[in-house]
């Protein structure tokens, strides 16, 4: 923090040079936060309350913008947004702020990107929240809205550049135009994420995961389908749905916390 008190990014630089925000706020076992496509880590957690949920129960925070959204670079190359590049990312935060071992969440594209860490770098993490990533990883058919199939990424990409948003008929490309204009995101560099390249691990790969997992998606949420059936593929898995909310409305929600704090208690 400043002199003043506020809350001051600090930065970490990745292999390729890009450069990463991230805070560190609180003190006690540390909780990497990755958050998910279009957002930034002050939408998807300080603003809904995730600092102080997390700082009041005595957890240290670390929390990140990806490359490509907040005050993190932003490159426009698609081959600088794969799963695997943006995991390391994570890797280079929590190697900056001094961080071993940690508890780790992430929501949406930053649920992916903590199934890519888990699975290839299961030391660094004692737990996993995969929060915003259901049924629909496993079939893409499970959620009316998935994003995970090549051709609807391609259509939110091309949704993302289009002059005219009018024109756009794809409801999820639709919905996530509307929420890049309306935060006024670097739309280019998102569409430029969105075609980079995707972690796709299997049922398999999965059970061999020795690490505990908690898996939670809201029970109106039509890109993910629900929880359970990812949650049953982990070796150590189990699902929460969050009642009556979608993929934007269960970010901040009560039932969501409490299960979190009561998995990392455990």
């Amino acid at each position: 923090m400043d002199i003043s008190g506020v809350q001051m990014t600090q930065f970490a630089t990745a292999k390729d040079g890009v450069k990463l925000g991230y805070d560190v706020v609180g003190e006690g076992a540390a909780v990497m936060l990755v958050h998910g496509f279009a957002s930034d880590r002050k939408q998807n957690w300080k603003n809904p309350g995730w600092y102080d949920t997390l700082t009041g129960a005595g957890y240290k925070v670390i929390a990140m913008d990806n490359r490509g959204h907040g005050e993190s670079d932003k490159p426009y190359d698609p081959a600088s947004y794969s799963h695997e590049i943006m995991a390391d990312d994570v890797l280079t935060v929590l190697d900056a702020a001094g961080i071993g071992e940690t508890l780790l969440m992430g929501y949406s594209m930053g649920g992916y990107i903590s199934m890519s860490l888990l699975l290839r770098h299961p030391e660094r993490f004692t737990k996993v929240v995969i929060a915003g990533v259901g049924a629909s990883y496993l079939d893409i058919d499970a959620a009316e809205g998935a994003v995970a199939d090549p051709q609807r990424r391609s259509a939110v990409a091309d949704a993302l550049l289009v002059d005219d948003p009018s024109t756009i008929t794809n409801k999820t490309a639709r919905d996530f135009r509307a929420f890049a204009d309306q935060a006024g995101k670097d739309r280019r560099a998102l569409a430029a994420c969105m075609r980079g390249s995707r972690d796709v691990f299997s049922s398999e790969q999965l059970a061999r995961s020795e690490r505990p997992v908690l898996v939670v998606c809201g029970e109106k949420d039509v890109l993910t389908g629900p929880p359970g059936p990812l949650a049953a593929a982990f070796g150590h898995g189990r699902a929460v749905t969050v009642p009556n909310r979608d993929h934007m409305t269960a970010v901040g929600d009560k039932v969501y916390k409490a299960a979190v704090l009561d998995f990392f208690k455990e």
